[in-house]
């Protein structure tokens, strides 16, 4: 097996985190090299979760090198074909709204952007508490974006948060090997 190099995005769903960074160890003990790349919220803030200072630590760690973590190192991403896909894990509404309107105004979109504009494929793992809600027509809009896949997804708390979806982040390996043959792994909602 050729090695690949795949983009690893995470943007602040902090309670996601920890899963996040479980599956990015399990890509680093598939053989994966990893790009990681993290939005400027991930990067610095502090939340009940954790330290940023931990988490980009660990991050870097895993991954063997420094968190790109500015638009202008995101940026070179596609240009120079530094990855094969790009993975954004946990990805937020508000990063899926700015995908689904051409908004770059951060690292991770950024990163997005780079990616698809050489025709990679990128796999999101939405984590939002308003994917049956405002951000459903984003997330519809981007299901309908070439090179762009999902991680299927589930309702988290079908009770208590009856509009969240949470990517089954068990399923990103299988969802990136079938993004990197042109495939969407089904059902999408689960």
């Amino acid at each position: 097996m050729e090695q690949k190099t795949f983009g690893f995005a995470m943007c602040g769903s902090f309670c996601t985190f920890r899963q996040a960074i479980d599956e990015l160890r399990h890509l680093c003990g598939e053989g994966y090299r990893i790009l990681p790349v993290m939005s400027y919220n991930a990067f610095r803030t502090d939340t009940r979760f954790g330290r940023a200072e931990d988490f980009v630590w660990e991050v870097e760690d895993l991954c063997g090198r420094k968190v790109i973590k500015s638009i202008v190192e995101a940026e070179p991403i596609g240009p120079k074909r530094m990855v094969d896909l790009m993975i954004v894990m946990p990805c937020t509404g508000n990063t899926l709204a700015k995908l689904a309107n051409g908004i770059t105004d951060t690292p991770v979109t950024m990163a997005v952007k780079s990616t698809l504009r050489i025709g990679l494929p990128v796999v999101l793992a939405p984590a939002t508490n308003d994917a049956l809600a405002a951000s459903a027509a984003n997330i519809g809009r981007l299901m309908n974006t070439k090179n762009v896949y999902f991680v299927p997804m589930r309702q988290d708390n079908p009770e208590k948060k009856p509009f969240s979806l949470v990517a089954d982040f068990s399923l990103l390996l299988p969802t990136a090997l079938a993004a990197l043959q042109g495939k969407q792994i089904e059902p999408v909602l689960r």
